[in-house]
């Protein structure tokens, strides 16, 4: 990763950090997630300037670690007490504004299928959607949360689909990456995933922004069962 220019790993490493902050204020800054995250940054960021994750004809794909590991931990949260309890401390409407992030997210893409370390399939020219998600974000939160216009069932619909794109955007990256499991994009894989600090994409990025979303869901479900929930202001005041 060398060969890039240097405002293309800046920017990333910018724009992960502004997507650390924006949950750690929607979790009322929680230090305990400030902890947990900032040793899980450290780790993976020393464990790939080894080259570990470089390595990619290993069974299973060492590549998969990276978003394995969170993703999990991040499932055990919405079955543990301790781990509800903590859901249900976010602010919510900082949450739908985090997927702002989604929009320097795909510029940076963008830039490292230019420099040929992913391909054009994982952009917005190809089978990537997910500035969609990015750009309608501020939106969202503007009409949910401060206009207070949106329905529960709105915002949910935007949740779900949101979070689709990003799950079809992950299971392309990770069919594009060389690892026994790629399907396509043979002349121009996603490599740049494998290298700091573009690890953090599938290790950090992802896995807040898929939280965030189930997060979300979990909360306007629950304002769903209260009683007037096609009210925008109840709603607001039920997750925000």
């Amino acid at each position: 990763m060398n060969h890039l220019p240097f405002y293309i790993p800046l920017f990333f490493v910018l724009t992960s950090f502004l997507t650390i902050y924006l949950f750690y204020k929607a979790a009322k800054e929680n230090e305990k997630f400030l902890i947990v995250i900032s040793v899980w940054i450290t780790l993976q960021s020393v464990i790939a300037a080894t080259g570990f994750f470089a390595v990619v004809s290993s069974f299973p794909p060492r590549l998969l670690l990276l978003i394995a590991i969170p993703l999990i931990s991040i499932a055990t949260m919405f079955f543990t007490t301790k781990g509800r309890a903590f859901v249900n401390s976010f602010e919510v409407s900082t949450l739908t504004l985090l997927h702002s992030i989604r929009i320097p997210i795909e510029i940076v893409l963008f830039w490292l299928f230019l420099n040929r370390t992913v391909p054009q399939l994982m952009t917005f020219e190809g089978r990537n959607f997910d500035l969609l998600s990015g750009l309608t974000a501020p939106i969202v939160f503007y009409f949910g949360f401060v206009k207070r216009r949106l329905t529960t069932k709105q915002m949910l619909a935007w949740n779900f689909i949101c979070l689709a794109i990003l799950l079809f955007t992950v299971s392309n990256a990770i069919l594009s990456a060389p690892t026994p499991f790629q399907k396509f994009a043979f002349e121009q894989p996603t490599v740049a995933v494998l290298y700091f600090p573009f690890v953090w994409l599938p290790g950090i990025v992802v896995p807040l922004v898929i939280f965030s979303h189930l997060i979300t869901i979990r909360a306007l479900m629950k304002a769903a069962k209260h009683k007037n929930v096609s009210s925008p202001s109840l709603i607001t005041k039920q997750v925000a």
